[in-house]
């Protein structure tokens, strides 16, 4: 027998999407469920709320005591986390094949029975108003919170996923359980399992398990799209700090949109490293047209670009710190003119190349174990609501050709469609 089966995709009775991949290499398993909930799903006044939720599901229930469910799962030799994002709240638990029975158990039950118990809201809205007041510590963070939310003036994806300040204070358990109770529901999941095991036994593990838990109401869509920018945004801040930041954050369709990965691959050979926007990446960008520009010409620090799988229109954004001694003016006067290069002389051929290998490194890499695999085919499914969308990557960016990365470029990279953000240091204490 092969090593490594076909993907299925069965919908079960209630709604829940089951993914399943078997892969022999190891006798290991991994196993998540994805929620299509995350803080796109949110409006003012409950800001941050799916994220507070993914910390809830981790006080446990009466089956699984929030005490003991770190030592049930470390004493089977795995390890479990969650995440969220902007569109989903995804949970896992990778173990040895013959204990991810666990797994399923316990997902199972804390998507209907997490208790969230008034007094532990209160102690978890201490700790995620710690978390916050961190990233704030962070001019990283509050350069992305004001630029995201200037970009954004009609969409939510206009706030952090951690929320609102202002809303994590007055937020209150009813709050929490009623978003649980709406989004945590079979027709609004998808279970992934990857890993060591028969699909036809897991399938029929998943329907004893999770089929007889009730489907939920139709969640809202999201209906609030984004207007058309007309003309640059931008956005000024200080603060403390050691390093002045730069960024162009210009709006991009999100991940189903045929551009997609052409605009993948011009991040790689503009900006370098990591270039389809998923799980992994990394890498060296120092071969690039941006590092070069900006780096060797020690105007930056560190110079690179990114973007996100999204739903909906997300952000594609360069970065730039600053060196010491040097201004945010001249490092955004060279960035343009990188830029202006760039549009006098596009992207050749080698260039492509070598972005098309590394991105094809890049994505290899973020699905060699079974846990990437999980999260690659739950990504898919979640933002695309299509698995085979990752089957097909390496097929989909070795159609793009010169033609498409200079047609993006032309629609995307220009004044009127950018949000230019700087954050300066300063030696002075803020006055509250």
């Amino acid at each position: 027998m092969s090593t490594t089966q076909p993907v299925t995709k069965t919908i079960l009775d209630n709604g829940l999407t089951v993914v399943t991949k078997e892969m022999h290499h190891a006798p290991v398993a991994s196993f998540m469920i994805w929620y299509r909930v995350g803080s796109r799903h949110e409006i003012p006044g409950i800001t941050g709320i799916s994220h507070w939720v993914e910390h809830m599901m981790f006080k446990g229930t009466p089956n699984f005591p929030g005490s003991e469910l770190d030592r049930m799962i470390s004493r089977e030799g795995g390890h479990w986390n969650a995440f969220t994002w902007l569109d989903f709240t995804a949970y896992y638990e990778t173990m040895p094949s013959n204990r991810i029975d666990l797994a399923l158990r316990l997902e199972a039950d804390r998507m209907t029975n997490t208790i969230m118990e008034a007094d532990e809201v209160e102690s978890e809205r201490n700790v995620i108003l710690s978390e916050r007041g961190m990233y704030e510590n962070d001019p990283r963070f509050r350069l992305s919170e004001e630029l995201t939310a200037v970009a954004f003036r009609v969409h939510p994806y206009h706030h952090e996923v951690i929320g609102d300040e202002a809303d994590l204070h007055v937020m209150t358990r009813d709050d929490l359980y009623h978003h649980y109770r709406r989004y945590y529901v079979p027709n609004n999941a998808i279970a992934v399992v990857v890993g060591d095991f028969d699909t036809e036994a897991m399938l029929a593990r998943v329907q004893n398990l999770f089929g007889m838990i009730p489907a939920g109401a139709a969640t809202t869509p999201v209906h609030r799209q984004e207007p058309a920018q007309r003309g640059e945004r931008r956005v000024a801040l200080s603060g403390p700090g050691d390093a002045a930041y730069l960024t162009f954050a210009y709006k991009i369709p999100g991940a189903a949109h045929p551009d997609y990965f052409a605009l993948a691959l011009l991040n790689a050979a503009f900006a370098g490293g990591s270039s389809l926007g998923m799980f992994g990446g990394g890498g060296t960008n120092k071969s690039s047209r941006l590092y070069k520009a900006l780096v060797d010409t020690e105007l930056a620090a560190a110079a690179f670009g990114s973007l996100e799988p999204t739903i909906d229109p997300f952000l594609y954004t360069l970065h730039a710190v600053a060196r010491h001694g040097r201004s945010l003016a001249d490092v955004e006067a060279a960035l343009e003119a990188e830029l202006a290069r760039l549009a006098a002389m596009p992207v050749t051929q080698t260039e492509l190349d070598r972005a098309l290998k590394r991105a094809k490194a890049e994505f290899v890499l973020a699905g060699e174990s079974i846990t990437g695999q999980a999260q690659l085919l739950g990504l898919a499914e979640a933002v695309i609501g299509d698995y085979r969308w990752f089957e097909t990557v390496l097929e989909r960016i070795h159609a793009v050709t010169l033609d498409d990365i200079e047609r993006v470029r032309q629609t995307y990279l220009h004044k009127n469609n950018r949000t230019v953000g700087w954050y300066e240091p300063t030696e002075e204490e803020e006055v509250a």
